[in-house]
């Protein structure tokens, strides 16, 4: 049995988290986040310790170590822009850590953080779960298959509407989330770069607040891409059933189904993490640095090879003077 002990217990994908290390036989020892609302963990670890302050986190932690009790892991869902100081902590507490995507804002990040990892001889796992979907591994071995010479057409939408809290959450800080790319969009372009190669142009063509569009050539693929958070761009379709998220991923005009099988996929990532074949620094710096210069990019406007949701009309921050 290997101990744990989690940052941001209080987030989103969190429970997911909590579930993989019980799940794989494993014991959650402590657990923080500056928010209390935590009732989630005695669903899994009710004996847990619990902290809302950092400082008494690491004491705790360091109690641990001196009595002979190490944590083996530091698995990390806070906030984008504390991914970076929060896996420095974990490495030199003396832990393996197991990180949220995106793993850092910024591609020299990395660099710095794997100069700590010579330094500890410990190890960072990066969570990217779409490479374990039975049905994304089908698709690389199908394109993998395919004449050497063929470059595959890719359509990608990912709608998913969050209200006015969103702006006033750190995820609407461009500075602290990486902007709407970077929070919603990173695991997407993870997985096409894994399948289909590496970057050779990255076009943007719209990026505001409550969406993001643009281009990218891949080795072996054109990909179109829409993201938003924005209710009013998902189709009436969707709006009609009560939905409040729409994805779609067409490949050659077909669309590529893999709306099931996310439940376990962290459960997953934590067995081949234990068995030593987790993601690595290396394997997240591509999705990193593309998302990066989409945040950089000047956006060039509607033209071009663009996505067709990239035409629909842009909405005022609901926060900005004009907004109110």
């Amino acid at each position: 049995m290997k101990s744990f002990a989690l940052i941001g217990a209080a987030g989103f994908v969190a429970p997911r988290h909590m579930i993989a290390i019980r799940d794989t036989g494993n014991e959650l020892v402590a657990a923080m986040d500056k928010s209390d609302s935590v009732g989630i963990i005695d669903s899994y670890f009710p004996n847990a310790a619990f902290f809302v302050e950092f400082e008494r986190f690491d004491r705790h932690l360091e109690k641990l170590k001196h009595q002979g009790r190490r944590v083996d892991y530091v698995s990390i869902c806070s906030p984008n822009y504390l991914h970076d100081a929060h896996i420095r902590f974990g490495l030199r507490y003396g832990a393996d850590v197991i990180c949220e995507k995106p793993i850092v804002l910024n591609p020299w990040n990395i660099d710095a953080i794997q100069d700590i990892e010579q330094e500890t001889g410990r190890r960072v796992n990066c969570i990217l779960q779409l490479r374990l979907h039975p049905a994304v591994i089908a698709l690389k071995e199908k394109v993998a298959a395919a004449p050497k010479d063929k470059i595959w057409d890719i359509d990608l939408a990912y709608l998913t509407s969050r209200g006015n809290w969103y702006y006033t959450s750190w995820k609407g800080e461009v500075d602290k989330s990486g902007g709407i790319a970077t929070n919603i969009g990173v695991h997407f372009y993870d997985m096409l770069l894994w399948i289909f190669g590496g970057v050779k142009k990255n076009i943007v063509h719209v990026n505001t607040h409550d969406r993001s569009a643009g281009y990218l050539e891949l080795e072996k693929a054109r990909v179109r891409w829409f993201l938003s958070i924005n209710y009013d761009v998902l189709p009436e379709a969707v709006k009609a059933k009560g939905g409040r998220t729409y994805r779609s991923l067409k490949i050659e005009g077909e669309e590529f189904e893999f709306s099931e099988g996310f439940n376990d996929l962290h459960t997953v990532s934590y067995r081949n993490i234990l068995a030593g074949n987790g993601f690595s620094l290396e394997d997240a710096r591509s999705a990193v640095e593309v998302v990066y210069d989409i945040r950089n990019a000047q956006p060039v406007g509607l033209d071009g090879d663009h996505h067709e949701l990239a035409a629909l009309p842009l909405s005022r921050h609901p926060f900005s003077k004009e907004g109110r």
